[in-house]
């Protein structure tokens, strides 16, 4: 990594730990929150300047410990300053990290119905992998609120596109005693539903002294995450031993969870194979493929993060001039929506989705700047790459693509799909790329082979069809848990 990339990390960090040196104090200068740690040289003489999301710990044989930088970047009142020095750097693009601050100091809306079931969804994938869930348990507890949490404004917006008012919806508060404290006195929530990987200590703390039970459910934890929560272990043995139950999507995910101290683990599935396409997807499909051309060969790479956008435009450039491809690019965040158009402006004229005007004949790149869209830019695809995986990002959501029935393209980094990219892979109905060049090539080679294309995407969808019923075995296991153990409530 060179120093402008180390820059760019960096800035776009939540936090930065580290020692003595160029880089830790770099990331002071851009003004991301930053722990020095100091074992053989003077913080007085050499720490780390600014105001107070700047923290020295340690000096000349006094080597911090692990517990004392947990405590700084987790504790209620040192951690307050990078969350909010955070929450600001991120509203610079996206101005919803502002709205409704008061909730992310505990300020929930206080629920009408009794009980209260919360559900906390962090952001859009969650949200969405939680949709079947959160109607089932409406169905199941009439007259009950459900309260859905998130953490980021994309997060939220897909919750209300989803369920309007038929849920309450807020941010889920810092992860400070004061603030989850007023959460949970506001909420009053008869048990928690939290979504993948969402363990925060001291809220977790907080529901077990109150008898909230809170259960994790679609769990997953990759092999590099287990190793990064083995780093701060009595942290994390706390924070999950306060859990009433774990709901894993596999048996390594819950060997993993087991073993760093989570109680009472099951395995139910990935709930995100429930996905119900709706009835119009194909329909939506075909008046966006209409725009962007019917006769083109369209390749969609959806969910794109910070970078792969370049390294794509990269390989479509270094491949035969002469290939026929249409490249729509759809990044997962809209705030990188106009970086991303400015890069592809390099190349010529931006068509951009949001215009909702045909794309030129012979224009090699779109932007899918829209939300809400993702199955229908998959439906209008040809070949579907999945972003998050060129880059050490862990990747995106594979199924949904699948379950339109479109083959799928995917880097090396797969650790947040993993075990559904390798029965991806195992059932013929995806490819594994090493880099954004052999992934443009093996979409080339699949968009001039209509019979083997078409084939991989029937065994696409078959194998998402396959893979569903994890909501009905995680519903039969939360149900019981969730009535025998119910919280305080309202009462």
């Amino acid at each position: 990594m060179d120093l402008p990339e180390a820059a760019s990390l960096l800035a776009r960090a939540s936090a930065v730990v580290g020692v003595d040196t160029g880089l830790t104090h770099l990331a002071v200068a851009l003004g991301t929150p930053t722990v020095g740690l100091y074992v053989a040289t003077q913080p007085g003489l050499t720490g780390l300047l600014g105001d107070e999301r700047h923290v020295n710990l340690g000096g000349p044989g006094r080597t911090p410990a692990v517990e004392a930088v947990v405590r700084v970047l987790l504790g209620a009142g040192a951690a307050l300053p990078f969350a909010l020095a955070r929450l600001a750097w991120r509203a610079r693009k996206q101005r919803g990290y502002l709205e409704r601050l008061g909730e992310r100091f505990g300020a929930a809306p206080r629920a009408t119905g009794d009980p209260v079931i919360w559900v906390h969804a962090v952001s859009v994938g969650e949200t969405r992998a939680a949709g079947p869930l959160v109607e089932r348990l409406r169905r199941d507890h009439p007259g009950a609120t459900v309260l859905l949490t998130h953490m980021t404004p994309t997060g939220r917006a897909t919750g209300r596109e989803m369920f309007g008012d038929a849920v309450t919806q807020s941010w889920l508060p810092w992860d400070h005693g004061f603030a989850v404290r007023r959460f949970l006195r506001r909420v009053r929530p008869a048990f928690g539903v939290l979504i993948e990987t969402e363990i925060w200590p001291n809220l977790l703390a907080a529901c077990h002294d109150r008898g909230v039970p809170v259960f994790l459910v679609n769990a997953r934890l990759s092999e590099r995450s287990a190793r990064g929560y083995a780093r701060v272990a009595p942290l994390a043995r706390e924070a999950l031993g306060h859990l009433a139950g774990v709901a894993a999507q596999t048996e390594a995910d819950a060997s993993r969870l087991a073993a760093l101290g989570a109680r009472e683990v099951a395995v139910t599935g990935n709930i995100k194979f429930d996905l119900q396409v709706p009835p119009d997807t194909a329909a939506k499909g075909g008046a966006l493929r209409a725009l962007l051309g019917p006769a083109r060969r369209i390749c969609v790479a959806g969910s794109t993060r910070d970078g792969e956008e370049a390294l794509l435009v990269q390989a479509v450039e270094a491949a035969d001039p002469a290939a026929d491809i249409l490249l729509v690019l759809v990044p997962r965040h809209p705030q990188r929506f106009d970086e991303v158009a400015a890069l592809l402006a390099a190349h010529g004229p931006v068509a951009r989705r949001s215009a909702g005007a045909p794309v030129p004949a012979g224009e090699r790149y779109a932007l899918g700047d829209s939300m809400g869209e993702m199955l229908a830019y998959y439906a209008a695809a040809d070949v579907v790459l999945v972003g998050g995986s060129l880059k050490p990002y862990g990747g995106q959501n594979l199924i949904e693509a699948c379950a339109v029935g479109r083959p799928v393209l995917f880097g090396p980094h797969t650790y947040n799909f993993e075990s559904a990219a390798e029965a991806a892979l195992a059932e013929g109905a995806g490819l594994r790329a090493r880099d954004a060049p052999e992934a443009v090539a093996m979409a080339l080679s699949l968009l001039e082979d209509p019979s083997r294309r078409q084939a991989m995407g029937r065994r696409a969808e078959a194998f998402a069809l396959a893979n569903r019923g994890a909501l009905d075995r995680l519903v039969a296991w939360l149900g019981p848990r969730a009535a025998a153990s119910r919280g305080p409530g309202r009462g």
